[in-house]
């Protein structure tokens, strides 16, 4: 017998302790339980060197907002999705973080209420369905059994909705990427150091630019997009499809040592 391996996340105790010892009294199905989505990716982690990859994530839409461990180096697999505003991390974040980390675990969210704008969200951050919490265990298996067929699971209710959600997406981010495509090479190095939260200074550094230049590169940016604020004008490149510079390849060598 094939056996499903399915992690629950969610930071309520007692639903996440319910939902798994259901789960588990399945034959063919392993479960495990994270109550947040650090706990999340460590169990991911986890599994993935011993060899033992989940199948299936059951993520809560409302997990709780949840700051990443401090002093916890981020890896390719717990490479979580931030919010630019606030820098912390949800349930919906966690789902586009395990697909950043390239991990074959299909993810499922399960929601307290249909929300049509948050359901699309989740789909394009990677989940493969959208479940409601208070659903009957034969309907969430059938889910579980259906993603691990590469089928995409909404509630009926939700389908317009969500279909609506994403083509007014699809067309800002076609909107956007026509913006994008109006900044000169140079204006879109700026941007990306933009998306990497790095201030004029820092873009001055890297670009091996004067700081009065790159303030002129800024305001062309913000000019060409049409936005009056950096935040604004990286929420528009992140819609286009612009990531930020790699900063983790970035090694300063000083005085015969890195640094």
């Amino acid at each position: 017998m094939v056996r499903i391996r399915v992690l629950v996340v969610d930071d309520h105790r007692i639903f996440a302790e319910s939902l798994a010892a259901a789960l588990a009294a399945e034959p063919d199905v392993d479960v495990a339980a994270a109550g947040s989505g650090p706990a999340a990716l460590r169990c991911l982690e986890r599994a993935v060197a011993d060899g033992r990859r989940f199948d299936v994530m059951l993520v809560d839409a409302d997990l709780g907002i949840l700051a990443p461990p401090a002093g916890r180096a981020v890896t390719a697999v717990s490479a979580v999705a931030v919010n630019g505003d606030e820098g912390l991390v949800d349930g919906i974040s966690l789902v586009a973080g395990v697909r950043s980390g390239q991990l074959a675990v299909r993810t499922v969210v399960l929601a307290e209420k249909d929300d049509p704008r948050r359901a699309a969200l989740a789909l394009q951050a990677g989940a493969s369905g959208w479940v409601a919490k208070d659903c009957s265990l034969q309907r969430l298996l059938a889910v579980i059994r259906g993603v691990l067929r590469d089928e995409t699971h909404l509630p009926p209710a939700l389908l317009t909705g969500v279909l609506r959600e994403l083509t007014a997406a699809r067309k800002h981010r076609t909107d956007s990427e026509r913006l994008v495509e109006s900044l000169t090479p140079r204006e879109r190095e700026v941007l990306r150091c933009m998306v990497a939260g790095l201030g004029r200074k820092a873009v001055a550094e890297r670009l091996f630019l004067s700081p009065h230049t790159v303030r002129t590169h800024m305001q062309n940016v913000l000019s060409k997009l049409g936005v009056h604020s950096t935040l604004a004008a990286v929420a528009l490149a992140r819609r286009a499809g612009v990531g930020p510079v790699d900063l983790a390849g970035d090694v300063v060598e000083r005085g015969g040592q890195l640094a």
